[in-house]
């Protein structure tokens, strides 16, 4: 899990879903978490559809919701710190599947790895609109502070874009996320590239 760590956001996006899906997975992208919290169960579940055909070759993840992860058979979820928790989540979806926590400091990376969460999505690094609830911004060192101390690999996520990006990777993190950066772009796999080269440049 290296890279660029694409998830997708209807509400910000130029081109839709679909379309920013396609296009990051052209630019060779590992991850694509499916984020929509503007629709309808029913819809989600048709577009979710659709992407787990679409991300048959890569980690297909589903953020908060289980029952739309299951009944289109992706990779697994990402949960958050007000969704449910982990050993539920585990019940239900088996061992099999991944789960990835978001997590704000070293204690809750630590325990996350200890409850089994196969990665850690460190939020927010920086200041971000994208996500109104995201918190204060723990910044860079809080990714060096975790990468010494647990072995599951590290993404972060929350304010990053391309003029940050190369400190965030050397601080450690095996992967990134910037959604504002990539889907209000015009060209979504031109825009994925830059941060993709970024990652061999480091």
């Amino acid at each position: 899990m290296r890279g660029f760590y694409f998830i997708t956001d209807a509400r910000l996006s130029r081109a839709g879903i679909i379309s920013d899906v396609r296009n990051a997975l052209a630019a060779g992208v590992e991850v694509v978490q499916y984020r929509n919290k503007e629709s309808c169960s029913l819809d989600l579940y048709a577009e979710a559809r659709e992407l787990r055909r679409l991300c048959r070759d890569v980690i297909f993840l589903i953020n908060d919701r289980l029952d739309i992860a299951l009944a289109v058979g992706a990779d697994g979820v990402h949960l958050g710190q007000d969704d449910l928790s982990y050993w539920p989540a585990r019940k239900i979806l088996g061992k099999k599947k991944i789960i990835g926590l978001t997590v704000h400091s070293l204690v809750e990376a630590q325990r996350a790895e200890r409850l089994g969460a196969d990665y850690v999505g460190v939020s927010p690094i920086f200041k971000t609109r994208t996500k109104a609830d995201a918190g204060r911004p723990v910044g860079i060192k809080l990714i060096a502070q975790i990468k010494k101390k647990v072995k599951i690999p590290v993404i972060a996520i929350g304010g990053i874009n391309l003029a940050n990006a190369e400190v965030v990777i050397r601080a450690g993190a095996d992967g990134l996320c910037a959604i504002s950066a990539v889907v209000r772009r015009t060209n979504v796999k031109a825009e994925i590239e830059k941060f993709q080269r970024l990652f061999y440049a480091c």
